[in-house]
């Protein structure tokens, strides 16, 4: 199989209908389990947190949210250097690279959790690596972006994207089960044993780093053997950065965090927030409901957007978020010991999962449209000019996708930060959450000013 593709015409039907549809889904097929991966590593201490105490760790409270949200920083950075480096280096050749740069951390991970001495910078630091799972999902949209024809990409980024965020409820249903069990045999390491109600009870947290080492494996060399090249998506560095230059790269930025940045925000912080407020609730049994709901829906937000446009459901998705976030606080614990209502807070924080997943499609439905027209508005109405403008919009919004994926991620960190400085100055996570509805209104604003109003803007 030739992996460099010159000829790439989507938009052209009978191109698409003969090779390009074929093509397009293998390269789609192959990125969403590397994405998933990804995405498994990006969360890894959202689920470990919960066990290092038992392994013998003794962190602060503050130690163990900090430990939650490096991945998001650390990941949230790259995004801005990944989302370049498919036009740079080749689809196919960083997707292989990038994916094969998950065992670092995954392996790490493993040793480091089985001895109890390791130090806290230690474990940051194979936390911020962490984070490149999460840069992974800026290259791997900018790349899948350029394969599907403008009519399907709200489709097929809310595949790739959907499917690659269940990676967040896969690490947090599947760690709890393999680290009850020596599943490496002698090759995985000694378990760590720990009492609870004067009973004994044995934990094998390496597990949740070693279990992923084959599937890595075995992603890297599906990308390498499986993916193609298009030299038609080449672009350099300084192409590419005329982004900067775009306000609707920015605006987009913002509600991209409101989204995205929620959704991973609250997954990786919902286990350990639970956990502070309701200690004697099991989170860590059902802790991937929530992200599993935002990926799953994700999709649907894609094509629902598709049909209705992506900034009407963009700007319902915000309204819903900010009455959601009211929710939780209604049913948070108060003073007295006792009070709360688990059940509503864990419905409320279902809702934000499921709005926010859904949020994600609509958005990334709303950037390909945005960068085209733009670029088409400015060409004339000279045939030739609209076509090299579709073109260049399509490359601007491919880079502008993973950009504002980068910044979007952020949201990753900030979460789980604000609910530990929240805890920290007042005990309560009630700051963090009026915060977060005041930035939901903002949200809406944006939405609704430049994109969703009768005469906006630029209307999608």
């Amino acid at each position: 199989m030739t992996h460099l593709i010159t000829r790439w015409e989507p938009e052209n039907p009978d191109f698409w209908q003969s090779e390009g549809q074929r093509i397009a889904k293998r390269n789609l097929w192959i990125s969403i389990p590397c994405l998933t991966l990804a995405f498994v590593v990006s969360v890894l201490w959202s689920v470990v947190t919960l066990n290092l105490p038992s392994a013998g760790f003794n962190f602060s409270k503050e130690q163990l949210f900090l430990l939650t949200a490096l991945p998001a920083l650390s990941g949230a950075t790259l995004r801005i250097f990944y989302a370049f480096m498919p036009s740079i280096v080749g689809g196919r050749k960083w997707t292989t690279l990038s994916t094969a740069s998950l065992l670092i951390p995954a392996v790490w991970l493993g040793f480091a959790v089985q001895d109890p001495t390791t130090s806290y910078p230690e474990m940051l630091a194979i936390a911020l690596l962490c984070g490149l799972g999460s840069g992974n999902f800026a290259s791997s949209m900018a790349n899948i972006a350029y394969f599907f024809p403008r009519a399907q990409k709200g489709a097929a980024n809310g595949l790739n994207a959907g499917f690659g965020n269940l990676g967040v409820s896969i690490a947090q249903f599947v760690i709890p089960l393999v680290v009850t069990a020596g599943m490496f045999g002698g090759l995985g390491g000694d378990a760590q044993h720990y009492f609870k109600d004067g009973v004994e009870h044995s934990l094998w947290l390496q597990n949740a780093g070693f279990v992923w080492v084959p599937f890595i494996v075995l992603a890297t060399l599906a990308a390498w053997f499986g993916m193609n090249d298009l030299a038609d998506a080449k672009a350099s560095f300084s192409e590419q950065a005329v982004i900067f230059k775009r306000k609707h790269n920015w605006l987009m930025c913002w509600l991209y965090i409101g989204t995205f940045g929620s959704f991973i925000g609250f997954a990786g912080a919902f286990a350990l927030l639970t956990k502070t407020q309701f200690p004697d609730v099991p989170v860590a049994k059902f802790a991937f409901i929530g992200p599993l709901l935002g990926a799953l829906v994700r999709p649907i937000g894609g094509a629902i957007s598709d049909r209705l446009g992506g900034a009407r459901v963009t700007l319902a998705v915000f309204v819903g978020m900010a009455l959601a976030v009211t929710g939780v606080l209604a049913f948070l614990p108060g003073t007295e010991a006792g009070s709360g209502n688990f059940a509503g807070f864990f419905v409320m924080f279902l809702a934000l999962f499921t709005l926010s997943g859904i949020g994600n499609g609509s958005t990334y439905r709303m950037i390909p449209v945005i960068f085209v027209k733009s670029r088409q508005r400015a060409a004339g109405p000279d045939a030739a000019a609209q076509k090299q403008a579709e073109t260049d919009g399509v490359k601007e919004s491919a880079a502008a996708a993973g950009f504002i994926s980068a910044i979007g991620a952020y949201g990753g960190y900030f979460i789980p930060q604000s609910f530990g400085v929240s805890m920290q100055a007042s005990g309560r996570p009630d700051l963090a959450l009026y915060c977060f509805i005041v930035f939901y209104l903002s949200c809406m604003l944006v939405s609704w000013w430049f994109y969703a109003r009768k005469g906006a803007e630029m209307p999608c």
